[in-house]
């Protein structure tokens, strides 16, 4: 198994008034050569949003964009006639495909938006743009995977890619394993609150972990905690 730790504390930062952004790849005007992605992982940013601010239209093209409301309420509006808002416990995913123009700010005008943007590179290059968005029970994440985004329709929102996003809430002394779908696959693995023992690892909130080259990963939670585990390629080719 081959392993790279990212501590909360070594991300990048960017600071623009109305948002507070961490980067765990390079990303705008944070760079980074060793963080660049991990696999098809591009993007990890863990972004806070004053209340009625936001990111105004702007265009995307061939990425699969993922938004993840951790608190706070995100309003979203794009050129193919969506117009939705996304809560805690909703996941938010479009594949820019041939390109989209979009538009996301606070839902809210007295309160902070706290959420993670993740881009993963495509599988197919050039599909016709889509949105999807979903809510998630919280109980049923409670000690297992929760699957939220997936290649295998139905089963979470759809991406074009080989990539499978997991969340899991996890007691005190629960361990959880997790395996990858083929060989090949590589595991990112993201803490939102708590402490987790993995791979050799402790890992605190917005600690995260990449592993490769293995057949399981196990957790075990040293405190009741959050995760969210992304699996990728880490070598593939787009057409």
């Amino acid at each position: 198994m081959k392993k790279i730790l990212h501590r909360a504390d070594s991300r990048g930062v960017a600071e623009h008034g109305w948002l507070h952004s961490y980067h765990t790849f390079s990303f705008a005007g944070y760079y980074h050569p060793e963080r660049m992605h991990f696999g098809a992982l591009r993007v990890l940013n863990d972004d806070r949003v004053q209340g009625g601010k936001g990111f105004g239209q702007h265009p995307h093209q061939n990425m699969e964009i993922i938004s993840i409301p951790l608190s706070g309420a995100l309003a979203h509006r794009d050129n193919m006639g969506n117009v939705q808002v996304i809560h805690e416990q909703d996941v938010q995913i479009m594949s820019a495909g041939t390109g989209v123009f979009h538009s996301e700010y606070n839902d809210h005008a007295d309160q902070e938006v706290n959420f993670l943007q993740i881009w993963i590179l495509p599988e197919k290059l050039n599909i016709r743009p889509r949105y999807e968005q979903r809510t998630f029970s919280v109980k049923e994440r409670l000690n297992v995977w929760q699957t939220v985004v997936s290649p295998q329709r139905g089963e979470g929102v759809w991406i074009n890619q080989q990539a499978w996003f997991c969340l899991a809430d996890l007691e005190q002394d629960h361990r959880l394993p997790y395996t990858p779908h083929a060989t090949g696959q590589g595991l990112y693995l993201f803490v939102l609150e708590g402490e987790v023992s993995v791979a050799g690892e402790t890992l605190s909130a917005r600690d995260g972990l990449g592993v490769w080259e293995l057949n399981e990963l196990t957790l075990n939670a040293l405190s009741d905690a959050k995760v969210l585990m992304i699996e990728v390629p880490m070598q593939f080719e787009t057409p």
